[in-house]
């Protein structure tokens, strides 16, 4: 895999072959010089101004510390002035962008990828990803289809494709290591999670936050609710103690910590903290779809709205909303798509099916550290283990595949697909969703990797199983 990969979800590859610190220097001086340029044009005639900074943060992947020297020096030396976070939980960038008035923010992460990838997310001046729209523009200068017309007095074109302030000119850096406390005091001000219920609790968690950066904010959290917290691969190291996406293949060692513990709960987070998968008293892994739909019921008992979610998330919404009289919207994959129809429609709760939690009464971004607060006051208002409050929730089952695909071949592959399916009840907002009744099938290329992912739900597990194998069965024959 040599190609950067580019999309809504940022800019990521493996870190000396398709990313390196000379593109990423690159990319943060042409995103500094888009968000100045796009602020100073918004702001024209209004009195709102924000500060001509930039925040950096990243999580804590051994390629984090150099790329960010790299970035810091690209923002820097077009005039940008940095405020440098370190370690720190995306969510907690995307939160600090809004809440310091900076014109972005550049998250050096790459999720849930391996260890050997990183990469780029860009945050605009909302405390948000950008949006899909903008991020294509932004795309365009980066595949240099466009050009900046940046004031001549400031900043000089260099090698076709870099502009550099004067040497009177140049960004200053400061530090600030506040911006998980803000953070934090975000989360227990949720106004309906009832904080002195839940420390009453003590109730006794599990923490897997990977050597991710977890490790900075989580533990803290669950402290300040009350918790006696067991924490284990919390050193943010970056040298991954597993495979860092929390699917429950991965989450062996919690569960084992958990049973012997007599926990009360396990939480599990990706290296960057936007994902979060539970793992109740028995120590049993009850998949990365129930955190959201936990939330959700959790959310509706205190505010009533439609729900937001994506096209590979569970039916199981659809139930709950129904139950509380609202309904569910669905959007492409992607957070940003999430968050913005989110605010569009002033919804309550939503998120991504894959332990994606969007809380906005902390941010519009997945949060896995709010989660855990909602997970704890559901689980102290009702005064009931998460085992019981999960068999409340409408069961289906899933089943998930990776394909790998050549880049280039991706959109065929979709294409012979459509035509396999085209007479059924599709879906083609995002790839191809084929609906039959009580199931579905959704194939879409990633964002993020190489593949194409397919998921699958039915009311049986046998059902979603043999979706999937269909799917794979039709692309051996194409």
């Amino acid at each position: 895999m040599t190609d950067l990969m580019k999309s809504v979800s940022g800019i990521r590859g493996l870190f000396g072959i398709a990313l390196n610190p000379e593109n990423s220097m690159k990319f943060a001086s042409q995103f500094g010089l888009f968000q100045r340029q796009r602020i100073d044009s918004e702001n024209k005639e209004t009195v709102i101004t924000k500060k001509n900074c930039i925040l950096v943060g990243r999580d804590s992947r051994t390629t984090g510390e150099l790329l960010s020297f790299a970035v810091i020096s690209g923002l820097l030396s077009v005039g940008i002035d940095v405020i440098w976070l370190g370690i720190v939980a995306t969510p907690t960038l995307l939160l600090n962008v809004k809440e310091l008035n900076a014109i972005g923010g550049i998250c050096i992460t790459a999720s849930h990828n391996p260890a050997e990838w990183n990469a780029m997310k860009f945050v605009d001046a909302n405390g948000m990803f950008l949006y899909p729209e903008v991020m294509e523009e932004f795309l365009d200068i980066i595949q240099q289809k466009t050009r900046f017309s940046a004031p001549s007095h400031e900043i000089k074109n260099f090698l076709n494709a870099k502009y550099f302030a004067d040497w009177d000119a140049v960004g200053k850096k400061y530090d600030d290591f506040d911006a998980s406390w803000r953070h934090i005091n975000k989360i227990l001000a949720i106004p309906y999670i009832n904080i002195n219920k839940i420390r009453e609790m003590k109730y006794k968690v599990v923490l897997d936050s990977v050597n991710g950066a977890g490790g900075v904010i989580s533990p803290t959290l669950l402290r300040e609710l009350g918790c006696d917290v067991i924490e284990i691969n919390s050193e943010p190291t970056g040298i991954f103690a597993h495979d860092p996406e929390p699917i429950a293949t991965h989450l062996t060692q919690i569960c084992n910590v958990v049973k012997e513990q007599s926990a009360d709960i396990g939480f599990a987070t990706d290296p960057d903290v936007d994902r979060l998968v539970i793992i109740n008293e028995k120590g049993v892994c009850i998949g990365e779809e129930f955190s959201l739909l936990l939330a959700i019921k959790f959310v509706l008992k205190h505010k009533k709205g439609d729900i937001v979610t994506n096209l590979s998330s569970s039916m199981a919404s659809d139930d709950i909303a129904q139950e509380a009289g609202v309904k569910v919207i669905r959007t492409k994959i992607g957070e940003i798509n999430v968050g913005k129809t989110m605010i569009e429609i002033n919804s309550p709760i939503g998120g991504e099916g894959n332990g994606g939690i969007i809380c906005p009464d902390v941010n519009y971004t997945r949060d896995a550290v709010a989660g855990m607060a909602l997970i704890l006051g559901y689980m102290a208002e009702r005064n009931m283990s998460i085992s019981d409050l999960v068999l409340e929730i409408p069961r289906y089952f899933f089943a998930k595949e990776k394909i790998e695909v050549n880049i280039n071949e991706m959109d065929s592959v979709l294409e012979s697909l459509l035509n396999l399916f085209k007479n059924e009840k599709i879906d083609i907002t995002d790839g191809l969703k084929v609906l039959f009744e009580k199931a579905w099938v959704h194939i879409r290329k990633s964002g993020t990797e190489p593949i194409i992912r397919v998921y699958a739900e039915a009311e049986t597990e046998v059902k979603a199983k043999l979706l999937c194998s269909m799917i794979d069965n039709a692309l051996l024959k194409s």
